[in-house]
């Protein structure tokens, strides 16, 4: 039990931001389960501070649940779904760009798909709560077709076939389906899907809009960081020739740190469990 939980713990470490994603949508999952379910009638019943509510007077007043809605769902069929979807168009997104775009991208897509959901039910009067990661997974499946729409991905049983017929397929889907059922979630769907398209189209012109998670996450890290204490130094002119450090500690200071290094390539190329026991267990002391 013990190594299954020190494996999680490196895979979150050091898994990358797919993984990370997967895992707070997990554990926000687990946590809905405890407090939301309903075993009486087999549903979940969120509470309008998580789920994105159509009402503006209820959205005015709990403006996060733009972003909190897309780490909630409501079964786990729908969690399943969506969390293979998200580690598929993740890894093909990262073959093109970095895990602080692909964080933004998320925050930024359920975000922009929220409005969507909140105005579009607004204009048809309708009034109904959403939640899940369906629209900010889409935007990262169609960013990635955008930029590369020719790449060849092997599907089981069907063998190689172009990305962009895959989202094209599920885009067709979404739209057969927005008066049918679930008409919110079809809207943040689509939303997100455009935002994707828009995201890569302003990035090509230099437009990254990943930045703005960036900075404002920095901006928290670095108000709720620490700074160092700097105790006051009497300077010293000091004309002697320093003495020589030893060599050895440097030495091994290196090798480590290319051991390190050679392993978190690993993990960049071939993932976390290609990894041996020796190696995760070396891993897992270093990063003590």
């Amino acid at each position: 039990m013990a190594s299954i939980i020190d494996d999680l713990k490196m895979q979150y470490k050091f898994g990358g931001m797919t993984q990370r994603l997967i895992y707070w949508n997990v554990a926000c999952f687990l946590v809905s389960l405890v407090f939301f379910y309903q075993f009486s009638v087999g549903v979940f019943d969120f509470p309008n501070w998580l789920a994105l509510n159509s009402e503006p007077s209820v959205f005015i007043t709990k403006p996060w649940t733009l972003l909190t809605y897309a780490f909630f769902h409501d079964g786990f069929g729908h969690i399943f779904f969506n969390m293979i979807v998200l580690n598929f168009s993740s890894t093909l997104f990262l073959t093109f760009f970095s895990q602080k775009q692909l964080l933004g991208l998320y925050v930024l897509s359920a975000i922009f798909a929220g409005m969507a959901f909140v105005i579009g039910y607004y204009l048809l009067n309708f009034s109904a709560s959403i939640v899940g990661a369906s629209a900010a997974i889409m935007a990262i499946l169609v960013a990635t077709t955008t930029y590369q729409p020719l790449m060849n991905v092997r599907l089981l049983l069907i063998g190689n076939v172009k990305l962009w017929h895959i989202t094209l397929v599920i885009l067709v889907i979404d739209l057969m389906q927005i008066r049918i059922e679930n008409t919110g979630g079809h809207i943040a769907h689509l939303a997100g899907a455009f935002f994707g398209f828009i995201f890569i189209k302003l990035l090509q012109n230099g437009t990254d809009l990943s930045k703005i998670v960036s900075i404002v996450i920095d901006f928290f890290i670095n108000l709720f960081r620490k700074s160092p204490s700097t105790p006051f130094k009497k300077v010293h002119k000091n004309y002697r020739k320093p003495e020589a450090k030893p060599t050895s500690k440097i030495i091994t200071k290196d090798k480590t740190q290319q051991q390190i290094d050679e392993i978190l390539d690993k993990i960049s190329r071939s993932g976390y469990d290609c990894l041996t026991k020796e190696e995760k267990e070396f891993l897992f002391k270093a990063g003590k």
